[in-house]
């Protein structure tokens, strides 16, 4: 019994042998394929991130070597060179128009801050902040198409929208619309995200204007406003 009880185990162990290399043979080039698809996966990113470090490197030193130009002509015409993709690229079109404006040339400097705001493949707040760089130099050529321009960012939400809603206010000052201007200056004031810098060029402007501080106003801000020296004593 013992003898029969051996011969068993040892066909069973190579049946179930054979029974593993056939399925090796069947399916083993499956996990050859998985561990090849892991190695070359970790290679390409590992090649991938090394690559746009250095993009990245050559971006800036090239920002660097245009920036190191005193003459700002010279300046505008290094970096109007530069166009490098996504963030990196938008600083250097907004530097390219700064150092533009720089030198007198304000044309030039609206068309590049379009440019970019004409772009897809950089954030939107480059792209909002382009915009309203160039309403604001654009400031005396189309006053139509630069209210168009600020009406876009001053939607709610936009990251520049109270500031949009400040040049609106001037522009409908401009164009003697004071009803309309004293309205959107009493939406800033009373906006939650409004800096303190903000609240105060609006609060002096509707002083001058005559015009009520809205109820909301903090207590003692609009007699420090109406009455700067009122705080001051004599010796």
């Amino acid at each position: 019994m013992s003898d029969s009880d051996s011969f068993i185990n040892e066909v069973s162990e190579e049946v179930r042998r054979d029974r593993l290399f056939g399925l090796m043979k069947r399916y083993g080039w499956i996990a050859i394929v998985i561990v090849v698809l892991l190695v070359g996966g970790a290679a390409w990113t590992e090649y991938s991130r090394a690559r746009d470090a250095a993009q990245a490197e050559a971006a800036g030193d090239a920002l660097l070597d245009a920036l190191s130009n005193s003459d700002p002509e010279a300046r505008a015409a290094a970096l109007d060179g530069l166009s490098p993709d996504g963030g990196a690229g938008a600083v250097s079109l907004l530097i390219a128009a700064a150092a533009q404006e720089e030198a007198g040339d304000l044309d030039t400097a609206v068309t590049s801050l379009d440019a970019l705001a004409a772009r897809t493949d950089v954030p939107a707040i480059y792209r909002d902040l382009a915009s309203f760089k160039a309403a604001m130099l654009d400031a005396g050529t189309d006053p139509a198409a630069r209210r168009t321009r600020l009406e876009a960012l001053a939607n709610p939400g936009k990251p520049f929208a109270l500031l949009a809603q400040e040049q609106l206010a001037l522009a409908d000052l401009a164009a003697g619309e004071r009803d309309a201007a004293i309205t959107r200056l009493n939406e800033i004031i009373q906006d939650a995200g409004v800096s303190q810098g903000l609240r105060d060029r609006v609060q002096t402007l509707m002083v001058s204007l005559g015009a009520p501080l809205p109820d909301a106003l903090p207590s003692g801000d609009a007699a420090a406003i109406a009455a700067p020296d009122a705080t001051s004593t004599n010796p």
